[in-house]
This record gives C-alpha cells, structure tokens and sequence, in this order.
C-alpha cells in the first residue's frame, strides 16, 4: 500500500467516526527536527490521539525511505489500525517484507488504551529513524510497528481511567476495546475485529519476535521496566531459553547502561511474613504466551504506573530500543531457533493442558519501593509517584510454569464436516487442515464425557466451559469432509492447545465448541496417534 493509499483509508476512517480530515503533510528537515509528539508537546500532561498518531507517522515516513505506512485492519468503529514498516524494504505487503530475508520484529502498543507509553515511545522511535539514527538495526532487521492496537479504546479519554497512575494528567483512554472486550485475552478465542487483525497479520508477515509495550501498578518496587517471556510450560524450550536467560537480561542492562534505571522480571509482591515475587497468568489469551506457543519470541514490556508518564515513555523506549539491539546482534540465531522449532515434531510428546505456578529453589533479591501520594489537578484524586527508594528483599519467586496436568501429543486430529465454526477458527489462527474426501473407518481415541461445568459469571462475555473425562480407544467411521488436522505442522503447539478437551485456554473453554456439547457424551473431536501426512 503506497503513501497515497493509506493517507485516504486514514482519512475515510477520521470521517467515520468524526474527525477532521487532514491536509496533506510536507516535511523538510527542520519539520522534523521540531516535530513533537502530543506527550512533549504538552509536557507530558496529555497522551496522543488518533489523530495525534496518524499525522505523526505520516509526517515521519514523508521525510524518511526507511519508513513505509500501511494499515493491518479496522477497528470495531471502522478506524483504521496503523501499521509502520521499517527497514530497507521495497514496499509494504508481506510479500516484500518476507523477500528481505531479515529477521522480522513487530512491536504492539497501546493494546490497553490506558497505557499508553508504547504508543508515546515509538512515536518518538519512528521519529529518531526519521533523523538518522538506529541505522545499523535495519542491516539485519525489519520492524512492524503498531503504536495504537486499541485506538477506539484510545478515543475513550477520562481523567479518571487507571486512577493511582501517574498521568497523563488530563486523562487517557480505557482498557478495553468498543466491545468491551480486553484485547490481551483475545488471542485464542478471537472475538474482536482487532485480535483477528493481529492474528492475521502474524500469519502473514510472520514476525520471528513480538514485542508488547504495557504499564503495570501494584506492587511499590524499584525497578522501572518488569518484563517476561512467553511463560506457558509447552512454549518451545530453545526459544524459552534463548529469551529468558540471554534476552532480557541484555535489554535490562541496556536500560541500565543507558539511564541508570533497572529492570526485572514481571512480578507482584505478596504481603505478610513470607511474600514471593509472583507473574501473572500463564494461559495463550495473553500476547506474549500465544507468541510462544506459534514458536516465535515473545517480550512484554511493563513500564511501572508510579513512576512519572515522561520516565515510563522514556523507560519503555530504551528498553525496546536494548530488545531490538540484541535482536541485530544476534539475528541470525533468532531466525536459527524458530526455524528449528516449527520442524522439531511435538506429536508424541507430553504437554500441558493445566500449569501451576513453579517455585525458585532458592529465594532471590527483589528490590521493593516506596510511593507518595500526590494530587492529579484536573480529576483531583489521588495518584502515586515512585519515590527513589529502593529496599532488597529475600524471597522465592513465581516467575516460571509447570505442567499440573499432561496429555500426550496426538498425530492428527478429526473434526467433523459440521464443524464449521471451530474450523472457523482454525482458519483464523492459520492452523493447516485438510478435507477428507471419502469417509473411511479408522482407530481413534475418543474422549468420553464424565461430567461437565460452566462458570456462573461471565468473562470478557463468555461462560467459560470445563469438561472431565478420559480417551479410550476406538474404531470409527469418519465421514467425507471430515477435516484432518495434523500436529506435524509448525503450529503443532497451537493445534494442541485449541483443540484438546481439556486444554484451560482452548476451543472448549471459550464455548465455540458448545453447539456440539449439550447432552453429549463425547468430545466430538477424535483424535489419532497415527498421523496422516496431508500437507
């Protein structure tokens, strides 16, 4: 998509929802040199647009031929979702983006609209490529960056969303999308336009690393990025490995190097005698784990909420700015380890279907903070403010993940013909299948119903569903146009979480598989140990 294009679907999107449509935007170079985001422009008292957004990045890919626009999708309110390709490419499609043989590195902000560093930082990163810097990063990679995920969530400015933050003081958007949906719990059951989209777009740009951009409250430590890895147990273990021990670690030191500012591994601090540096959920909903489990790198990025909305911008560019220098130095190896992990087979391994947090052997420093309450000026409540106070503390941590309850790997999977809205989903994720052509009569495992549960109060608008039972093995008859689903594909990982019974994250827990549930005493997906080379 060219220049022109994009200037017209952002401006057809402006109209839809109310803006003003912008003229058309020239740049020279003392444009850019005092081009401001809406943060700086007003002293970090207010957050961008969308606007805001769209004139920025239009203004930096004017002045510069690293930076190419094009949208990925349209909101639930029909704005246009932003997509800046970096690099030397020769236009934006997948297809051009593939063709450089770069290692491909998408960055996502502002995924809640409330936490909106990510979408400042890289405003501010496009900017610094526009003038000429980070130029080395672009002889090894290409970047995909998405500033503002969740822009109809963005347009939904309150002084008092995420109250106790420090700023933006004039207020800033909500967490969820139009919907109502959290766009971070939307990436197995893909409800939203805007999760589809991402999805989309890692199918077809197929970025080798992801890279999330949040703000988190809570616990009052000391360190002004938390980050993690792609925690779910069945994650790919070379990738786990690579990005947990050498990763962001490397990013964490760049930070500190850079601004004197530490970084960790996300976590809470429980209270009492006996605390412990806790994660949060393990489960594919959440961006980072879901990467993992496509066999890609998976980084969040969490600025921490009490420190002031310039050191959070500030704190979450320079850590992105350490995530994408290790990334050049070590590219070859990135691209190395994913490919790897799409041909190792997983059929007949043991995974997950239910994890539990992992305790250190040993207990750890964690550097816990203080906050002092300060007045926000337009909502007069309270908001916190780090204090430089930094207090170690000895205690175990819960950063890791282990297997509760296993299943074993099958080779194929069957779903029947009438299936359609679980291939539905097989299709959006970009799951591989393919259509029996003529019924044949086969041995299986069938999962037998023993009981099954639903949770009495919605989350993100589902009841969630939980069945019990066993497989036992069968002979059955299974029809043309049954589609066969192979584990031997490199979303082999993918495949198992979506569609095993009794997987906490899957197809069954987000009810599209209760069409075929009511009263049933099989899971009516079968499955094989055999697998059937389709493809």
């Amino acid at each position: 998509m060219t220049r022109d294009m994009f200037q017209a679907i952002r401006c057809a999107a402006c109209v839809a929802v109310g803006f003003t449509v912008l003229a058309p935007v020239t740049t020279d170079a003392q444009s850019l040199i005092d081009l401001q985001t809406k943060a700086e422009r007003t002293n970090y008292e207010e957050t961008s647009t969308y606007e805001d957004v769209t004139r920025f990045l239009t203004v930096v890919a004017e002045a510069s031929t690293l930076i190419q626009l094009t949208t990925f999708g349209t909101t639930t309110e029909g704005r246009a979702m932003p997509l800046a390709i970096v690099g030397h490419v020769d236009g934006t499609s997948p297809q051009d983006v593939m063709a450089t043989g770069k290692t491909r590195v998408f960055i996502l902000g502002n995924i809640h609209a409330g936490e909106v560093c990510g979408k400042e930082a890289m405003q501010m990163f496009l900017r610094d490529v526009a003038q000429g810097k980070h130029a080395a990063l672009f002889d090894s990679l290409v970047l995909l960056v998405a500033p503002i995920y969740n822009a109809d969530g963005n347009e939904r400015f309150d002084v008092d969303n995420r109250r106790g933050q420090h700023g933006p003081v004039r207020g800033m958007g909500q967490r969820p999308n139009a919907q109502g949906y959290d766009l971070n719990r939307d990436h197995m059951k893909l409800d939203s336009p805007e999760a589809n989209a991402l999805v989309r777009l890692m199918n077809e740009y197929d970025p080798h690393v992801g890279v999330d951009l949040h703000t988190t409250n809570g616990t009052r430590h000391a360190y002004h990025i938390t980050y993690s890895p792609p925690l779910h147990p069945n994650t790919d273990p070379a990738i786990l490995e690579f990005v947990k021990s050498q990763w962001l670690v490397s990013a964490g030191k760049y930070l500190f190097d850079q601004l004197g500012w530490r970084a960790y591994d996300y976590g809470n601090a429980g209270r009492g005698d006996d605390p412990a540096w806790r994660t949060f959920d393990y489960r594919p909903r959440f961006n980072n784990n879901y990467i993992g489990l496509r066999n890609r790198f998976g980084i969040l990025s969490e600025a921490y909420a009490y420190a002031t909305f310039e050191e959070r911008v500030l704190s979450t560019k320079v850590f992105t700015e350490g995530v994408l220098d290790f990334a050049r130095r070590h590219a070859s190896a990135i691209r190395r380890i994913t490919e790897a992990a799409d041909e190792r087979a997983v059929q007949g391994t043991v995974l997950a279907v239910r994890a539990r947090p992992k305790r250190s052997a040993e207990r750890v420093e964690i550097l816990l903070g203080e906050v002092e309450d300060e007045v926000n000026p337009y909502s007069t409540r309270p908001m916190r403010r780090r204090l430089d106070v930094v207090r170690p503390v000895q205690m175990y941590e819960y950063t890791e993940f282990e297997a509760e309850e296993t299943e074993r790997v099958p080779g194929t999977y069957f779903i029947p013909p009438t299936a359609e809205n679980v291939l539905a989903k097989l299709d959006a994720h970009g799951v591989k299948y393919v259509r029996l052509r003529d019924s044949m009569r086969i041995s299986v495992q069938v999962f037998r119903i023993d009981s099954m549960t639903t949770a009495e109060r919605a989350f993100q608008q589902h009841n969630e569903r939980t069945i019990f039972g066993a497989y036992r093995q069968d002979s059955r008859w299974v029809p043309a146009g049954t589609a066969i689903v192979p584990t031997n594909q490199p979303l082999g990982r993918l495949v198992f979480a979506l569609l095993e019974p009794r997987f906490d994250d899957g197809l069954v827990d987000w009810n599209v598989v209760d069409p075929y549930l009511e009263g049933a005493t099989e899971y009516p997906i079968l499955r094989s140990v055999a697998t059937f080379n389709v493809f």
